[in-house]
């Protein structure tokens, strides 16, 4: 069955076929709402709000790519979950147990994975690059996101964000210049494949 067809069926309220909708996009929604959030538990709570908000406005999509018009719908989700977090007082880092102290290692944190050299570098890249990411003023976050991890087009980041391509351009290009600078910081935490040129040389 085309993804038409199930657009089609979803529309006129067949719960199996939005459920396919959802299970086909649900990855790529989830991805680019972490990237956005820089946490799971938030990237969740908007990936589910944004899940309901389709099923609500499906009856809205004009065609086109059904992937961008849903994350579109996501990315609105995730401005919302984080105005809704700017709103909540902060809590510590480390969870509390059942009789309200502090766990120093939530098992959350733990990492029961093998961890040869490679897998560490790798982590260490993950780790500077989500820092660097997260650090971005969110207008130029999510178009990184939609581009470099998400793989739209800057069309459809155009119409996802609802501004000029020119504007998309324009927030991609200093993203990316922000994102090396930022990890030029991090020097000798960068396994040496991935350091920039012009700090090989220092």
């Amino acid at each position: 069955m085309s993804e038409q067809d199930l657009i089609e069926l979803a529309v006129s309220g067949d719960l199996d076929a939005f459920n396919r909708l959802v299970l086909q996009y649900q990855d790529a929604a989830f991805n680019t709402a972490y990237r956005i959030m820089s946490d799971p538990a938030a990237a969740a709570d908007a990936t589910q709000e944004a899940v309901i908000s389709m099923y609500r406005k499906l009856n809205t999509y004009r065609g086109g790519s059904f992937k961008s018009w849903f994350l579109r719908i996501v990315t609105n989700a995730c401005y919302d979950e984080l105005r809704r977090i700017k709103r909540r007082p902060s809590v510590p880092l480390e969870p509390e147990n059942d009789e309200g102290e502090l766990v120093d290692s939530p098992s959350w944190m733990e990492d029961d994975a093998p961890d040869p050299d490679e897998a560490a570098s790798a982590r260490e890249l993950e780790s500077a690059i989500e820092h660097c990411l997260a650090d971005l003023e969110e207008k130029f976050r999510v178009v990184m996101v939609l581009v470099d991890i998400s793989g739209e087009d800057y069309e459809s980041v155009s119409a996802i964000i609802n501004r000029p391509m020119g504007t998309v351009k324009s927030r991609l290009a200093r993203a990316r210049q922000k994102m090396q600078d930022c990890l030029r910081g991090f020097g000798e935490l960068l396994p040496e494949k991935f350091r920039l040129k012009d700090e090989e040389t220092e």
